[in-house]
């Protein structure tokens, strides 16, 4: 189980429609898949989705740092996660979307060793199947109307709507939406889109919408006003941006300011800080959201396992690979009707990349 070589591939896949935010628009997925080889004939499978407005990372930067992460942990043991982690974070501070590569390879490893599946190593013991919802993209208030309709048409019990607008346009989006459904449940994502003042103004005027919690509301860096908008707010708060790591958790419940924590892996840097955040949230007594951003259905299997490793954790938003053009995983999580998500029985994450995805002449190998 020592790490023995790794190769790092791009993952690139058209989208079949623009995915709009608050921070601008995506056409297509750029990822980086992460393959670490064992001296003893193993290999482990990761991903990111390295996303530049939120944690500044891309593509290309995730295959650069992670050669040297590669090099960095050459000779490690691949069950030694607390101790990996440390040598990247010694290495480099943040790129925590490659980083969480390297962690979902590693845990995928160490579950194979254990020969189970990662969901029960990471100890989910109540297997139940988890539900996503499928997201509404930023857009004019009929459009995002006309695709909520078509989102609850085709089975999805809750619908996430992407805001952080103009604060009357923000109103009239959520007031189109539920002119043609108005009993689904919502959720928001602004995306750090309002001030402090605007967002306590939206959240007001959307009181009576069925809205179960708004993401982020205000910028990341002013999370010392979030405790405001949360006392201010008839919606419960989720940190999504202001939340990456365990540290930033911390600082958050002492704050006191959000009732929920939005956990993705490619913010957290893997599984193993993610389950920290998750452990400081339930001693907190607060909920938790298992999210991300465009990973493949082999990133998300990892998240998967992770929902089913605490009763703290909610709700999901694990829809993203219901969006690509193309799906480049063998195995892994499959998506049934209503959202609904199957997670695999085998040893492992249980998830690859077939290799016709695998862009052979830019992968990059270290060993």
């Amino acid at each position: 189980m020592r790490i023995h070589r790794v190769v790092l591939h791009p993952l690139t896949i058209p989208l079949k429609a623009p995915f709009v935010t608050s921070l601008g628009a995506l056409h297509e997925v750029a990822n980086v898949v992460v393959q670490v080889h064992t001296a003893d004939g193993r290999v482990g499978w990761g991903e990111c989705s390295p996303f530049w407005t939120i944690n500044g990372e891309t593509q290309e930067t995730g295959l650069s740092v992670g050669r040297h992460l590669a090099g960095a942990l050459l000779g490690h043991a691949a069950d030694d996660l607390e101790g990996a982690h440390a040598v990247m974070d010694r290495l480099f501070f943040g790129n925590s979307s490659i980083k969480s590569a390297f962690d979902i390879a590693l845990h995928d490893l160490a579950a194979q060793a254990a020969e189970r599946p990662l969901w029960i190593h990471l100890g989910g013991r109540d297997r139940f199947d988890p539900i996503t919802d499928y997201t509404v993209s930023l857009g004019e208030p009929e459009r995002m109307a006309a695709d909520a309709e078509a989102v609850a048409a085709a089975g999805f019990p809750v619908i996430k709507v992407k805001l952080g607008g103009a604060g009357d346009l923000d109103v009239r989006r959520i007031r189109a939406i539920r002119s043609r459904i108005p009993s689904i449940p919502l959720r928001i994502d602004a995306n750090q889109g309002w001030d402090p003042d605007t967002a306590i103004q939206v959240l007001n005027a959307l009181a009576d919408a069925g809205i179960e919690h708004c993401e982020e509301p205000i910028p990341r860096w002013r999370f010392m006003d979030l405790r405001r908008v949360k006392e201010a707010s008839p919606i419960p708060i989720m940190a999504d941006e202001s939340c990456c790591d365990h540290h930033d958790a911390e600082r958050l419940i002492a704050l006191g300011a959000c009732q929920r924590f939005n956990i993705k892996l490619g913010k957290s840097g893997g599984l193993f800080k993610a389950r920290k955040i998750i452990a400081l949230a339930a001693e907190a007594g607060m909920t938790v959201q298992v999210g991300g951003f465009l990973e493949s259905r082999l990133a998300w299997s990892a998240a998967a396992a992770l929902a089913l490793s605490d009763p703290c954790v909610r709700y999901c938003d694990m829809d993203t690979p219901l969006m690509f053009t193309g799906d480049p995983v063998v195995g892994g999580i499959g998506y049934g009707p209503g959202g609904r998500i199957r997670l695999p029985e085998g040893p492992g994450l249980g998830a690859a990349i077939a290799p016709a995805h695998l862009e052979e002449a830019r992968a990059v190998v270290v060993r």
